[in-house]
């Protein structure tokens, strides 16, 4: 059976027999996990390890590891992080460094947790607008500051053996209501958007995976990037991303319409794979059905992105921890 064009979650902290046996029909590309299912550091490894034996193979992992408000994983299990909008403004010029730092800390604590990709960098630039869900989990409302903490943290997380996803594409920040509970609608100009918004996705256009913005950019189009063919290929040709394409979680209110009809029209619009994060079986069979499996450009994209993980070199974390502070300290001083 072909794989499956879906990134899929489960319920709870260990796998049911029905949903071990419905992901080994579906052969999802990969898993996303959530708070439900992290408990202790056995039963994550153990978790993980049951997703991948569902699949026969080596599938990749994902989750969501800002820091802050996003954070899945948590003390004892990892380190507490600041929001990344408080952290840059911590170590002000050292931001770039330091952030290489965190995000090298977070690859080593989800590796030993057999979790190896990471939804992260977000380059979504900040404004006085942007919507409080969004805001301090932005690197900055500058174009070039966005782009270098952006390159930095893909780094750590790629020499850390984790994937880095880059979201959400091609750019959040302007959006003025949630996402999670609204379709948020962008009127700035095309010309705008290009040089500023898409520009910070371009600069990091050679990353292995992207996820979309569940947002229509009037300018170009009425439907949201998501589902838009004409946002996909401004992604695409414009903006040079050739990497694999999830969506943005599939559920989330943004998207009108049932969970087989937004999943085609994903699919259609020229996303690789949908995500569907909650868990929830019957949900899952909908996606799964109407998302059919990989077509032969998103198998391609998807083999040179899982052809990106590797063995990191070993690290001293409490190194990197004491490096992060000597950094705050001369930030401090400068201040």
């Amino acid at each position: 059976m072909a794989q499956g064009a879906t990134i899929l979650g489960c319920s709870g902290s260990t796998l049911s027999a029905s949903e071990a046996s419905f992901f080994r029909e579906a052969d999802p590309f990969g898993f996303i996990v959530f708070d439900r299912n992290l408990e202790d550091h056995d039963q994550i490894l153990h978790l993980c390890e049951s997703l991948r034996d569902c699949v026969g193979r080596d599938a990749p992992i994902l989750i969501d590891q800002e820091g802050g408000r996003v954070q899945r994983l948590r003390p004892p299990l990892a380190t507490q992080w600041l929001p990344p909008l408080d952290d840059v403004k911590r170590y002000g010029a050292n931001a770039p460094r330091a952030m290489y730092l965190r995000y090298r800390i977070i690859a080593d604590e989800l590796m030993h947790l057999g979790i190896d990709a990471n939804c992260a960098p977000m380059v979504d630039i900040a404004s006085d607008e942007t919507h409080e869900f969004l805001k301090n989990r932005c690197y900055s409302n500058d174009l070039q500051s966005v782009v270098e903490i952006g390159q930095a943290v893909a780094g750590g997380l790629i020499d850390g053996g984790v994937l880095p996803v880059l979201k959400h594409i091609p750019g959040h920040g302007r959006a003025v209501s949630d996402s999670h509970l609204d379709l948020p609608i962008v009127d700035t100009n095309d010309e705008l958007l290009r040089q500023n918004d898409f520009a910070a996705f371009a600069a990091l256009n050679d990353l292995p995976m992207g996820m979309t913005a569940h947002i229509t950019y009037s300018a170009f189009d009425d439907r949201p990037a998501t589902l838009s063919s004409k946002m996909m290929g401004l992604i695409r040709a414009d903006i040079g991303f050739d990497g694999l394409i999830m969506t943005d979680d599939i559920t989330m209110k943004a998207l009108a319409g049932s969970l087989a009809e937004l999943s085609r029209l994903s699919i259609d619009a020229g996303c690789d794979v949908v995500l569907h994060c909650n868990g929830d079986m019957g949900e899952m069979q909908e996606v799964v059905e109407a998302s059919g499996t990989m077509n032969a450009a998103a198998i391609r994209r998807g083999e040179a992105a899982l052809a990106t993980r590797h063995t990191p070199d070993p690290v001293d974390i409490s190194h990197l921890h004491a490096q992060l502070e000597a950094l705050a300290n001369e930030a401090g001083n400068d201040a």
